[in-house]
């Protein structure tokens, strides 16, 4: 069963990505010290990540300066939030899925803090992504489930919500999961592929039943669609 990665969730990032939210530069930065305005803060992101610091640079002599006319400015460039939610996918992709939950509900309390407008659907994406990686599928399973209801449109939600009931063995919600999947997208190659692999699972378990019945033949029906699944 392959889970949808959010490499692909599109869709998501150009519907509701901010608008000149981290517009910020050197320039712009030296204009509103000149005019007595305080430089807009990072919104707190220094937080989110502990990188190591890095060698001065142009910007960071830049910085220094800015510093030293306004120690209270807040001179680290902020992230924007496709690059804050690429970090966060690289460390999912990584299996540091705890450090990446943890990351997500920082950055939820930041937005809250800053009163941002409308939801991150693609960093709910990716919670729900961290929760089924610490095998907190129940948890995941609800993410998917708001997002499918809000976002109905998108497949990646639907196809991560069935890649999920599979794994507790619910194959008729799965399948049905991805059929609204490929409703959102008939061209949506990883759910196609979901469905064949679900459709397999769904008709072994008919010819388990139908063995178990006395119905000759459906045994070895059975093993021979389980070999499939397996390859």
């Amino acid at each position: 069963m392959r889970p949808c990665s959010g490499d692909t969730l599109y869709l998501l990032q150009i519907r509701y990505k901010p608008v000149l939210r981290n517009f910020f530069s050197p320039l712009l930065a030296l204009a509103l010290l000149a005019g007595g305005m305080a430089a807009p803060a990072a919104y707190g992101q220094d937080k989110l990540f502990n990188d190591p610091p890095k060698q001065d640079g142009g910007w960071q002599g830049l910085a220094d300066v800015l510093e030293a006319l306004a120690p209270s400015a807040d001179t680290s460039i902020p992230l924007t939030p496709s690059q804050i939610t690429d970090r966060i996918s690289g460390m999912i992709s990584q299996g540091r899925y705890q450090e990446a939950l943890d990351i997500i509900e920082k950055r939820d309390a930041q937005r809250e803090a800053e009163g941002a407008i409308g939801t991150d659907v693609q960093l709910l994406f990716l919670k729900g992504r961290a929760l089924a990686g610490l095998n907190r599928h129940d948890d995941a399973i609800a993410v998917y489930h708001n997002m499918t209801v809000q976002y109905p449109e998108l497949p990646e939600p639907w196809n991560n919500l069935a890649a999920e009931y599979i794994k507790q063995g619910k194959l008729d919600m799965a399948r049905d999961a991805l059929s609204m999947a490929l409703t959102a997208d008939p061209n949506y190659a990883t759910a196609k592929a979901n469905m064949g692999e679900v459709q397999l699972m769904l008709a072994k378990q008919s010819f388990d039943r139908a063995a178990a019945l006395g119905i000759a033949g459906a045994r070895d029906k059975a093993a021979k669609t389980q070999a499939i699944l397996q390859k």
